[in-house]
Order: C-alpha cells, then sequence, then structure tokens
C-alpha cells in the first residue's frame, strides 16, 4: 500500500469530522440564485400586469368620453328637433334610437352602447328639472386615471376633480340666453347627422 493512501483517508476523516460535505457550498448558492431568479421574475411580471393593466383601462377610458359624448349629441338633437316651440328631453334613453314624434321614425344614436367600464348596456340617467333624461353617466365606482385634457364641456362638468366614474356626467344643457343674446352651453351645436359619427382614430 502506498503512502499517499493514509494520507487520503486522513483528509476524508478530516472532513467527514467537520460535517463539511464537498459540493455543499456550491448547491446553497446555486439555490440562492434560482430564488433571485424566481423572484426577479415575479416583480418583472407584476409590474407588467400594472403596465397592461393601467393601458386598458386608459383604453376604456377613452372609448367612455366617445361613447358618453355620443350620448350627449344625441341627446342634444333629440331636444332640439322637438317639434312646437317648447323643447323637450326624451322621456327615456331609449327615444334616442326611436323618435316616433314624426312621421317617420328618427334615430340620433347609431346603436345603444354598452359601458365600457362595466361592460353592460346600462346607464346611470341624469334627469332634468322639467322632466326626462338630459344626460348619461357610468355606474362605475372605479377612480378615472385620466385628470387633464378634457373638452370644455367636459371641465365645465368637472370631470378633472371627479373621484368616479360615476361623477363624469355626459350631460347636455341648451344655451341660455342673457340679454337676447344666446350664450353657448359649453357643447357644440350638432348638426344633422353627426349623432353616431366614426369613433375617433
Amino acid at each position: 500500500m502506498s503512502a499517499a493512501a493514509p494520507a487520503v483517508r486522513g483528509a476524508t476523516a478530516g472532513l467527514m469530522r467537520s460535517g463539511e460535505i464537498p459540493g455543499r457550498h456550491q448547491q446553497g448558492f446555486t439555490y440562492l440564485a434560482l430564488m433571485f431568479a424566481v423572484a426577479l421574475a415575479g416583480a418583472v411580471l407584476a409590474a407588467t400586469g400594472i403596465v397592461w393593466s393601467q393601458a386598458s383601462q386608459r383604453e376604456k377610458e377613452v372609448e367612455l368620453l366617445f361613447i358618453g359624448n355620443q350620448f350627449r349629441l344625441a341627446i342634444a338633437l333629440y331636444y332640439q328637433r322637438t317639434p312646437g316651440a317648447v323643447k323637450r328631453y326624451p322621456e327615456k334613453i331609449e327615444n334616442l334610437i326611436e323618435d316616433q314624434r314624426y312621421l317617420s321614425t328618427q334615430r340620433y344614436l347609431r346603436k345603444f352602447y354598452a359601458d365600457p367600464m362595466t361592460g353592460k348596456a346600462q346607464w346611470g340617467l341624469v334627469m332634468a328639472p322639467e322632466g326626462g333624461v338630459m344626460g348619461v353617466y357610468s355606474l362605475s365606482a372605479g377612480k378615472p386615471i385620466k385628470s387633464a385634457g378634457f373638452a370644455q364641456a367636459e371641465n365645465a362638468a368637472g370631470f378633472a376633480k371627479a373621484a368616479s366614474y360615476a361623477e363624469w356626467r355626459f350631460a347636455y344643457a341648451p344655451p341660455i340666453p342673457v340679454q337676447g343674446i344666446s350664450q353657448p352651453s359649453g357643447l357644440p351645436v350638432p348638426q344633422p347627422g353627426t349623432a353616431g359619427s366614426g369613433r375617433p382614430g
């Protein structure tokens, strides 16, 4: 037997007595690296999910603003085209799809839009003091991301300070005459055929 054999046995015995096993440190490092990689991947996925969710919400906000203004323009058309001198709001929102005050049915909305925030074809109604529906609003209690850059009518309605989408009220108020001068109500005067026009790109 060579002299090296006792030396090898002595080294092995020393490792066993000290409780050290070859490769344990390498395994521990690999485990820690794996845990770090998993944690990092989870953080990246979470951040990506938040970004995607906000992007989706912003798209729905754009759609809500478009649809809400379609309802507002349709109500304005219904009101302004009331036969006779006394103007009236629609008694129900469905009248915007089918106005039977004329010999031929008039339509001020291309279709009855669903609320993009809730996914349901159900809206809150803004009732006029004299009766009828003067506006609509979303039934969503979600908090808007958009807080600036609104159109004139939306700024006048306080959209920038809204705490929920339900506070975005898309209502039409007719121009208020002051000393014989018709003052704008913040809403462009709709022309025939404009309600239900194509969506902005």
